[in-house]
């Protein structure tokens, strides 16, 4: 379990280089991490997770500008993740699943609040991993259940994992197209989409159902209520809907497993 947090405060620390370079179109390799500010090439013993950020006081050894708390968070948020997988599930695969889906969501959740972007790498790559995974690790919903016994449990469960994709991102799609050609402005990014694409695949029907519920719900109250309090332009500002599924996804995952206990 602290190996498995060490990993995750160490992937963390590479998930907030894609936070900050993928919306820029900057390559996640390479240069070496510099800070954004003075471009100073940062030191290996000023990038050691959560502790430098400590040492340094939050604040960059060349100029002095603050470190965004985004950085701590993600490395922590990471870090917490993968140990708990492992404390729920042990070494296995379905820790693995778990631990690489909190991944790519915490990456969505800090992109799309920072930036208002949700990066191809993450949403449509995060669904091919998970169809990829579905095979071996089984995504349980009503298409799984309905086929299992012709198809088979692996069978099954990638046809749970495809439909879930498919289903439940045309229906977010459909639903920015009624809302644009009704207001005559974008409603729905297709990040959004996309997103939810993701979820469908690691998650299934029961999952993405979830996801979309709460964060829908979420969307409307915190997102509501911090236009209301800012007094923003409801019809102009743009709300992170992608950080709002994926707290709905993180809900969703606990249902699931609360019920997976039993």
């Amino acid at each position: 379990m602290v190996l498995a947090l060490l990993a995750g405060l160490l992937i963390g620390s590479f998930l907030n280089v894609c936070v900050y370079r993928l919306p820029l179109d900057l390559s996640v390799v390479r240069p070496r991490s510099f800070c954004p500010h003075c471009e100073k090439t940062i030191a290996w013993y000023d990038n050691i997770p959560l502790l430098s950020f400590l040492l340094l006081r939050g604040r960059c050894r060349h100029c002095q500008a603050r470190i965004p708390l985004r950085y701590p968070l993600v490395e922590l948020a990471t870090g917490l993740a993968f140990a708990v997988c492992v404390a729920l599930f042990g070494v296995t695969l379905m820790a693995v699943k778990y631990a690489v889906f909190s991944a790519i969501l915490i990456t969505l959740i800090a992109s799309d609040f920072e930036e208002h972007f949700l990066p191809d790498e993450f949403t449509l790559g995060g669904t091919l991993i998970g169809l990829a995974l579905a095979p071996f690790i089984p995504v349980e919903g009503i298409v799984s259940f309905l086929l299992s016994r012709s198809l088979g449990t692996r069978w099954a469960s990638l046809a749970e994992a495809a439909f879930s994709a498919a289903f439940f991102s045309g229906i977010l799609w459909f639903a920015g197209w009624i809302y644009e050609r009704l207001r005559h402005r974008e409603g729905m990014g297709l990040g959004d989409v996309k997103m939810l694409a993701m979820v469908g695949a690691f998650l299934g029907t029961t999952g993405a159902q979830i996801t979309l519920i709460v964060g829908g719900v979420l969307g409307v109250v915190i997102g509501g209520g911090y236009i209301l309090i800012a007094r923003k332009k409801a019809s102009e500002y743009e709300l992170p809907y992608g950080s709002f599924l994926g707290l709905g996804a993180f809900v969703a995952v606990v249902l699931w497993y609360l019920q997976y206990r039993r």
